[in-house]
């Protein structure tokens, strides 16, 4: 192409695409039934026919999600305010004629049900999350947006979002769809605090926590201070905190009684959401240690498989071991550098999880974490009715990945070197310029930061690629951290959940290798007699299991529909197992073993 022409027509394509523009209304004429009317207007459109469509994803979230169901009384408007028609080719997609480039799409949104995936309207207040909100146009995925939040009549509710603001408190604008769709809102009587925190080259960020809480002043700042170290900790993995667009990180928690528990990240803000009364307790910080350390791992250290997000489809990524398990594993160590936890409660709560996590259950033994994260489009809060069988083929990949960040922290140690000198390089070469990686991209970096191709090599064939068990007793050993079986000697026949108000009506799959298993029995079936004793409560069984020890073989009867079926079942000992500090285990803690642990878990900040 001559280079003037060429020129010519980018500079056209620009002008074009620059001209085009989405703009969103909306309205609550009837909130009080959980309902807003939401107008999509667009302008400058160079198509004679466009296609308006509700989201079946969102970020953060990897299965699908039916959001147009939550829609209706979709009307078509043009110009001059004359009715276009409005033909519904798919059960959430809608097609419209343009006119003069002109086309507007009113409808009405039912939400009740606020989360960091759905929508809450009330009375109250307002949550949105957007894909569960907001039509968008297939055809202008990158046309620029804004949107107008009108109060309803006598409210003085304050906005958070990530959205850029203007001059205007209530109209807020976003450079296309998909950093519109990763930007929830959160409207209400919010309780504001702010901090600022600076990066080694001397650039400020402003931090802005916007609480929807019943508390007072005193409480929610004492918390606000936890929060911000919560973030100061996060800082100091990394070295840095990201470039947050326009200067800002806002946290949205709802922590009240009338949401639904949930955190979800987003670039420049995560939303949380917490069904409790709120009291400033630590226990509450965990999501908010998780979710922030999302900014860096998974916003910006993404995974080539969700780039760019797909919100008509589940999105599924073999790389969610290290985007969610390692943050869930940072999650809870930030805690206790903050000093929010215990050495004792570190040990119970994280440690003894994943280590039985990795050894002792079935998903562990039978997939590799990146077959696990292929789940995710089934399991990330996904809807189903029929029966599964995870409890026997699928391990989360929340704690597995965690279980594999800590057996890979553990490996660090022993080498003189911590996850943070992992985390970092992994920023440094993937993160920050944001190239999305590949599993191979992170053992490249693996690789480089010990200096050990073999190892690097190994240690994702065997713990990545596959589901080798791991030894972590010596290494926990050499940290001051002891290992131990928490239930030696007893006799088990497997972990049982029952229904409630049931005579021992088993609620959930029996897990596979455990003598229950092995003797037949499984969901909906009822046990009615062990060792020819009749049982009808828990601790008629754990009575029976406590004068027996592990190899002892005794008679199951159990009902199965009509069924009486008798049979055999041979004892095992109790597999699960408990980390312990060498303190409480009575076990001297040397030199060697404290050094290690302050390079461990020991706060970052100075």
């Amino acid at each position: 192409m001559n280079r003037s022409l060429g020129f010519i027509a980018l500079l056209f394509t620009f002008c074009t695409a620059t001209a085009q523009k989405i703009s969103y209304n909306i309205t609550f004429p009837n909130i009080a039934h959980h309902e807003a009317q939401i107008d999509v207007t667009v302008t400058g459109a160079t198509q004679n026919q466009l296609l308006f469509r509700m989201s079946r994803s969102s970020p953060g979230r990897y299965a699908t999600h039916e959001f147009g169901k939550n829609i209706y009384d979709v009307k078509g408007f043009d110009q001059s305010g004359k009715s276009l028609a409005v033909l519904r080719v798919d059960g959430d997609v809608y097609q419209v004629n343009t006119s003069n480039g002109f086309a507007k799409v009113r409808y009405t949104l039912f939400a009740n049900y606020p989360d960091g995936t759905y929508a809450g309207v009330d009375q109250n207040s307002v949550h949105f999350n957007m894909p569960a909100t907001f039509m968008w146009v297939k055809e202008l995925e990158n046309a620029p947006m804004d949107v107008t939040f009108n109060l309803p009549e006598g409210k003085k509710w304050t906005f958070a979002t990530q959205l850029k603001p203007t001059e205007k408190p209530n109209v807020f604008t976003a450079p296309n769809l998909q950093y519109f769709m990763d930007s929830p809102v959160k409207i209400g009587a919010l309780t504001m605090k702010n901090w600022t925190l600076t990066n080694p080259d001397k650039k400020s960020y402003e931090f802005r926590l916007a609480l929807e809480v019943d508390s007072n002043d005193s409480l929610t700042t004492v918390f606000s201070s936890k929060v911000k170290r919560i973030t100061q900790e996060a800082q100091a993995v990394y070295g840095e905190f990201p470039a947050f667009d326009y200067g800002k990180y806002t946290f949205l928690a709802s922590i009240n009684p009338y949401v639904k528990g949930d955190g979800m990240e987003h670039r420049n803000s995560t939303m949380i959401a917490v069904p409790t009364q709120f009291d400033g307790s630590n226990y509450l910080l965990g999501v908010f240690s998780h979710e922030f350390f999302h900014a860096w791992n998974v916003e910006r250290i993404r995974p080539k498989s969700l780039e760019p997000f797909n919100y008509e489809k589940s999105n599924m990524s073999r790389e969610l071991w290290f985007a969610e398990g390692f943050t869930q594993y940072y999650g809870e160590l930030l805690l206790k550098r903050g000093d929010f936890v215990t050495v004792e409660d570190f040990a119970n709560d994280l440690l003894t999880g994943l280590v039985n996590t990795k050894e002792n259950t079935p998903g562990a033994k039978r997939i590799s974490p990146a077959d696990a994260s292929c789940m995710a489009v089934f399991v990330d809060a996904g809807v189903a009715v029929d029966k599964t069988n995870y409890p026997n083929t699928y391990t989360s990949y929340y704690p597995y990945g965690a279980s594999i960040a800590l057996a890979l922290e553990l490996e660090l140690l022993n080498r003189k070197l911590t996850l943070d000198d992992y985390m970092k390089a992994v920023w440094i070469k993937l993160g920050k310029p944001e190239t999305p990686y590949l599993i191979s991209d992170l053992q490249a970096v693996l690789e480089s930061v010990t200096g050990d191709k073999a190892f690097a090599a190994g240690f994702f064939k065997k713990y990545i690629y596959g589901h080798e068990s791991y030894d972590y007793a010596p290494l926990l050993q050499k940290a001051g951290f002891f290992l131990k079986k928490q239930f030696e000697g007893q006799a088990w026949m497997g972990n049982v959940r029952y229904k409630q108000n049931s005579e021992l009506v088993i609620s959930a799959n029996t897990t596979v290798g455990t003598p229950l298993y092995k003797a037949g029995a499984d969901i909906d079936d009822q046990i009615l007699k062990l060792d020819g004793k009749p049982v009808k409560k828990e601790a008629d069984i754990k009575a029976i299991l406590d004068a027996h020890k592990p190899g002892d073989e005794i008679e199951l009867e159990y009902l199965h529909r009509k069924d009486v079926i008798l049979g055999m079942m041979k004892l095992v000992e109790n597999p699960k197992l408990i980390v312990l500090p060498n303190e409480k285990a009575d076990l001297p803690l040397g030199d060697g073993a404290m050094a290690i642990r302050k390079r461990w878990i020991e706060s970052r900040v100075k």
